[in-house]
């Protein structure tokens, strides 16, 4: 009996080495990737073209759409938010400057650029595997889906972007800031003049 035992450990190890060199081949291209933020987007808008092109082919899994925008919202939130929320920060003060003469502090995201890009990814890859079986086709209105995604992404960002503007912070940045230096008045050498 220890022999029938044995045997079956050791033809799993094979595959579970092989299931291990994977995962690390995998990772290694991931690690490889962080650097290239534009064609990992590219691809990212390939897999959901592809998504949508299988949507339309089939004309189904709408539900399955639905949620996936709703999953997607979600993580455009997190994208959007500071680390630690204005709002829920103790009374030590601000963690955000508010002022022109605050310390300047970096905005710091709830969820990196990178786990987002990821998350992304990995929701579009899930879909599409989805639509391959029949038992996530449930039948629906999909213009009333629609319309409730439509509605509940206005509502959520209209709330997002007050949160901006009450506390004063941009989630984006465009390049890196340079210094002008202070200009000089015209109206000030146009006086000697006279």
């Amino acid at each position: 009996m220890e022999g029938a035992g044995g045997s079956s450990a050791s033809s799993a190890a094979p595959v579970s080495s092989e299931v291990l060199n994977l995962v690390k081949l995998f990772q290694y291209y991931l690690d490889k990737s962080t650097p290239h933020t534009t064609y990992r987007w590219i691809g990212t808008l390939v897999l959901a073209s592809l998504y949508a092109l299988r949507v339309y082919y089939v004309q189904g899994f709408y539900i399955v759409s639905y949620g996936l925008g709703i999953y997607l919202l979600n993580l455009l939130i997190g994208f959007l938010s500071p680390l630690v929320d204005p709002e829920m920060e103790p009374s030590d003060g601000p963690l955000l400057p508010t002022k022109g003469s605050d310390e300047f502090k970096p905005f710091i995201r709830r969820l990196p650029e990178f786990k987002f890009w990821y998350s992304f990814s990995k929701a579009f890859c899930i879909a599409f595997v989805m639509t391959f079986f029949s038992v996530f086709d449930v039948p629906v209105f999909w213009p009333i889906l629609l319309c409730y995604w439509v509605v509940l992404f206005v509502l959520t960002m209209r709330r997002q972007i007050a949160h901006m503007i009450k506390y004063k912070y941009v989630p984006f940045s465009m390049g890196k800031q340079k210094y002008a230096g202070k200009k000089s008045s015209a109206s000030g050498s146009g006086s000697r003049a006279e």
